[in-house]
């Protein structure tokens, strides 16, 4: 009997197939998912991590066959099982032909159906030993995780260093875009060369050429010697240039032009100098939706997104949720010299529940202040805070006004994040400055 930990999902229009074939999966302990139209199957694939499809050829609107197609190009992991009940030969070499690994006709036998899925299950256990990181919590990389979504970024990381390409890092924030960044730098053949990380957010856009580029003395008002920019200074290594969405048009036309002849024009020199240095980019903002608003150089887009890297959101991540807390237990329980405490098992479910707007940054810091917080050797539910709580959900009120709502809202996020003002505008997605002008603060 086939191993019944691979995550299955059925497709067929007809319901009272997709009940026989459940019924025969969920009697062996099977994990099924089904969907009547290849549309519902799309939406599961993309929430839920499938091995393993068995789907009907004929369907109204989309076949199998269009569903294959896009497993391949979407989902090439995804080990695929035709089923038909209108068998031709032509029909077999097609199905085979663009991915599908066994090709059954209706009515079949039990012996048959589960023959086939341990045909599959072999190639799927064969892909997952040549993928899985080396390490139990870690990889080679010096981060933590074991997840699928993961387990992509770690190969990502690995083809990026070995080339010296341009990459395009993009993810939510607090998803780890400088931990990644840094790993392609140390493993690739400049790391013994300068790593720059440039926050082109936190730099003010008057001297944000003068950082990058460098001046000469006398350049300007207060340039009262030369001094070399960042990229410069990173000459024969790596610039990270973080939140690059940040950067004005007019920056992003003299990044450009750097990017494409390789050279620097610090301020107040006629003379460019060659830099040679890799450029890694990261992002939390969708560039291509920034191109369509005319906020984002659509040239300079494709010439930072030559080896895009797609960074998971924590609530993507399943059990990693689980494997970073214990990391950060025991991690600030030695900065502190005291004994980890324990996380009890429903606590650790109320985390792994949770949506993590702050993503690793936010779990870090709750781990923090629960190990500073703490009076015993064990981390309960009761001493979550109390959006992590199961709570009876209560009649709505609605007599309050937008400001509000608005106002409690804030006041949750700071309250989540220890009050760091910084993080919680990154998570409600508004700079500092709206942030300080809704909590009524001067700065």
């Amino acid at each position: 009997m086939p191993d019944n930990k691979t995550p299955i999902l059925i497709v067929d229009d007809s319901i009272d197939t997709l009940e026989m074939i459940a019924r025969k999966l969920n009697s062996h302990g099977f994990s099924c998912y089904s969907a009547q139209s290849v549309e519902r199957a799309l939406d599961i694939l993309g929430k839920t991590e499938i091995d393993l499809v068995l789907t009907d050829y004929k369907m109204p609107k989309h076949s199998g066959l269009d569903l294959i197609r896009h497993l391949r190009d979407h989902h090439p992991n995804t080990r695929v099982i035709m089923i038909t009940g209108y068998p031709t030969i032509e029909g077999a070499v097609e199905a085979v032909k663009f991915g599908a690994e066994e090709y059954l006709t209706k009515p079949f036998t039990d012996e048959e159906l589960f023959g086939a899925i341990s045909s599959a299950q072999a190639k799927i256990l064969q892909q997952k030993i040549a993928t899985k990181p080396h390490s139990t919590q870690g990889n080679p990389y010096g981060m933590i995780g074991l997840s699928t979504p993961m387990t992509k970024v770690y190969n990502s990381i690995k083809k990026s260093a070995a080339n010296n390409a341009t990459v395009l890092i993009s993810g939510e924030s607090g998803t780890g875009k400088e931990l990644v960044a840094r790993a392609i730098h140390y493993n690739s053949k400049r790391s013994k060369a300068p790593f720059v990380p440039v926050n082109c957010g936190a730099i003010p856009e008057t001297l944000l050429e003068a950082e990058l580029f460098g001046y000469t003395k006398g350049s300007f008002t207060g340039a009262t010697e030369t001094r070399a920019g960042y990229f410069l200074t990173a000459d024969g290594g790596t610039i990270f240039l973080d939140e690059i969405s940040e950067t004005s048009l007019s920056m992003q036309v003299k990044l450009l032009r750097v990017l494409q002849d390789k050279q620097v024009t610090m301020i107040g020199s006629k003379q460019a100098r060659s830099v040679n240095i890799r450029v890694i980019a990261s992002t939390n903002k969708d560039l291509q939706q920034l191109i369509l608003q005319g906020s984002f150089r659509e040239d300079l887009y494709y010439r930072l997104n030559v080896l895009p890297i797609a960074l998971p959101a924590l609530r993507e991540r399943g059990d990693d949720v689980s494997i970073l807390a214990s990391h950060f237990l025991e991690k600030f329980a030695r900065e502190n010299a005291q004994t980890p405490p324990h996380i009890s098992d429903d606590a650790l479910e109320a985390l792994k529940k949770y949506q993590w707007p702050g993503n690793v940054r936010e779990l870090e810091n709750l781990i923090y202040r629960l190990m500073v917080m703490s009076e015993d050797r064990q981390i309960n539910v009761s001493d979550l805070p109390d959006y992590l709580k199961f709570t009876i959900n209560r009649s709505k009120n609605l007599n309050r006004s937008l400001e509000e709502v608005e106002m409690e809202y804030i006041s949750d996020v700071l309250a989540s994040v220890n009050g760091n003002k910084s993080l919680a505008a990154r998570i409600l997605k508004i700079d500092r400055k709206t942030l300080h002008n809704k909590l009524n603060i001067k700065e």
